[in-house]
């Protein structure tokens, strides 16, 4: 027997389709929980937009007054020149050595773009951060688009990884972030929005311009 001719018994192809339906709906779930604390137009931001200083070191965390998007912000750009690692694995209680991969350069990397363009323009970029994040949420919940849907979720806790994982107080794990990017190219593979999600009648609609060669739902199809 070939294994083309192998039938894939109803259950798993049932068990298939509900545990993708959950994930999509939990990853939908998880940024709704996170748009609550930085509502616009301030984004829970005090204090008139301050940020945390290093200046104030050793009692930054406390935030300066500030809080919200700008507080966590903040910290990101004073922890990014310190020596940081990530995909730690410390094998040192069974004889081996820790390893890490330092992400300071990274880091480094995003501070800049966050202190020279994001920081000062916190009014602005702040509802593109919200909105970015509602999107995920409302595309992960009704399953249209969910391929741009995972992309953006992607691109979002990607960037969070570099600026906050493992960074020291507040101690935020780095697998919170990388679990999430984990979960999100999953979705992008899998275009959870296909199974019970507005994607599979927007791809039937969609069908016959693709084919005729309409760049439009050509691009949509590959983003449902």
């Amino acid at each position: 027997m070939h294994a083309a001719d192998v039938v894939t018994p109803a259950w798993e192809e049932r068990l298939r389709k509900i545990t993708i339906v959950i994930a999509r709906l939990g990853l939908a779930y998880l940024f709704l929980t996170q748009l609550f604390w930085k509502l616009p137009p301030t984004f829970g931001c005090n204090n008139d937009f301050a940020f945390p200083v290093a200046a104030e070191a050793p009692t930054y965390w406390d935030g300066n007054g500030s809080g919200g998007l700008c507080y966590w912000m903040g910290l990101e750009s004073i922890y990014a020149p310190s020596y940081r690692q990530v995909l730690v694995t410390d094998m040192r209680p069974a004889g081996l050595p820790k390893i890490g991969f330092n992400i300071a350069p990274l880091a480094q990397a995003n501070a800049l773009l966050l202190d020279n363009v994001i920081i000062p323009n916190i009014a602005f970029f702040g509802w593109l951060i919200w909105l970015a994040e509602f999107w995920i949420f409302a595309s992960m919940l009704l399953g249209f688009l969910s391929r741009l849907g995972a992309l953006v979720s992607i691109g979002i806790t990607a960037q969070l990884w570099v600026g906050l994982a493992n960074i020291p107080r507040p101690y935020e794990w780095e697998w919170a972030y990388g679990a999430i990017v984990l979960l999100s190219i999953v979705m992008l593979g899998i275009a959870p929005g296909r199974i019970f999600g507005v994607d599979v009648g927007l791809r039937r609609r969609l069908a016959a311009s693709a084919a005729q060669g309409n760049r439009l739902s050509q691009l949509l199809l590959a983003l449902s």
